[in-house]
């Protein structure tokens, strides 16, 4: 079998990946960033959804011929209206105009009837588009998680590490019944081989679960011990998951906070009849294999990541108001060996940089660009600043002497970029 995996480096595109290729598939696998899937040892089609090229059948139709199947995992939590249409409709319609004696499995979503966030509306917009031919299986699974975690499940873990308390949203009461991603992904396989037949599928796991009790399951595989359970006042998450969705705080958004208010629970019942693969209970899986120490620091460091990063930009943004409204006797007097006027550039200069350098984090504009840009200032200023006034290192508060932690910081920022 020779499947085509849209978003394949997404959490549930690799998992499918590595899945159907442990079932003897032939993958390719295309995504936006195609790099690390070509080390991992896949064919690869490097495609950017929201490019215009892609929503033509031509892009796709030398990928296609013959009985090549596909799996659409592609999708995004937010984005432009043009985006949302670009992953969603657009890219896939133009793959299913292209496929040939092959089938397609669109992954979709539980629970996108009763919302009305954007991720929902254009969920239903793209089984509107793909559900009318007979060459397409809609899935909708529900909570997806795996032995590796991105996004909302990196999240639950995080809660689950957290020292004292255990945050949940509203009363926490909320039901989810997780399905692993391998389980999907060998139903996906399943249905690719033997097609259940028209209509919408929902698969999820055999156990019920309630949002604390979610949580409380992976502190336990975290060997934390018992928390006290903080609920969250579900006008506060709401506002929470919007500044995260404005700052790009990755799952801390408005979407994420819907569906924990709402719970996530799929009816397997009708594709249970029509598959072989039983998919595990939530507790079978994750007790299934001993929490590591690469776990726990990633559960740990997980909330540090935007928090790190809002305080890097603050930091900026403090630094430029400082480079731009210092008076300029007291800058003379900070560099009395720097001729006046070349000092007084430095500082405002460098207050415009730093300010630059605020925004751009605050935005998340090029994260990998902008943190090797502030090691390299950093490191700039420092060397700089010792040629030019060796005495800063021995001032009484620190004084150049801060920016070795700094410098420290923002090695660890530039090392929890990358979020798969």
């Amino acid at each position: 079998m020779k499947v085509l995996i849209l978003g394949a480096d997404g959490f549930i595109g690799r998992h499918l990946a590595f899945g159907l290729r442990a079932e003897g598939a032939e993958i390719i696998a295309s995504a936006r960033r195609v790099k690390a899937l070509a080390e991992m040892g896949f064919d690869t089609i490097k495609a950017d959804l929201t490019n215009p090229a892609t929503h033509r059948a031509a892009f796709w139709r030398p990928h296609l011929q013959g009985t090549v199947h596909v799996i659409n995992a592609a999708g995004l939590l937010s984005g432009s209206e043009s985006e949302f249409e670009a992953v969603h409709v657009a890219a896939p319609s133009a793959v299913l105009a292209a496929l040939d004696k092959g089938r397609m499995v669109h992954i979709s979503a539980v629970g996108i009837d009763s919302t009305e966030t954007p991720f929902a509306r254009w969920r239903r917009a793209a089984e509107a588009a793909l559900g009318s031919s007979e060459q397409v299986t809609i899935l909708r699974p529900g909570l997806v998680l795996g032995d590796s975690s991105y996004g909302g499940s990196s999240l639950l873990r995080a809660f689950a590490a957290l020292p004292w308390l255990r945050p949940v949203v509203g009363s926490g009461e909320q039901p989810f019944n997780p399905i692993h991603a391998d389980d999907l992904a060998r139903i996906c396989a399943e249905c690719l081989r033997i097609p259940p037949g028209p209509g919408i599928w929902e698969i999820g796991g055999p156990e019920t679960l309630s949002q604390s009790d979610l949580g409380a399951l992976y502190r336990r595989w975290l060997g934390r011990p018992p928390a006290r359970v903080l609920r969250l006042p579900t006008g506060l998450a709401r506002s929470l998951g919007r500044i995260g969705e404005a700052l790009r705080f990755g799952p801390i958004s408005a979407t994420a906070v819907a569906q924990l208010e709402a719970g996530v629970t799929a009816n397997s019942t009708a594709l249970l009849e029509r598959v072989k693969t039983r998919p595990r209970s939530v507790t079978a899986f994750v007790m299934a294999r001993p929490a590591g120490t690469q776990d726990l620091w990633h559960a740990r460091l997980y909330l540090l990541k935007p928090l790190i990063r809002l305080l890097l930009a603050i930091l900026w943004l403090g630094s430029a108001l400082a480079g731009i409204l210092t008076p300029d006797s007291v800058v003379y007097a900070l560099l009395p060996d720097v001729p006046q006027g070349f000092a007084l550039l430095m500082a405002r200069a460098g207050g415009v940089i730093d300010l630059l350098i605020g925004i751009a984090l605050l935005g998340h504009w090029r994260p990998r660009f902008i943190a090797w840009a502030q090691l390299v200032i950093v490191l700039g200023y420092t060397i700089g600043l010792s040629a030019l006034a060796p005495h800063l290192w021995l001032e009484p508060l620190g004084g150049l002497l801060k920016n070795l932690p700094i410098l420290a910081l923002l090695t660890v920022h530039l090392a929890l970029l990358d979020e798969r």
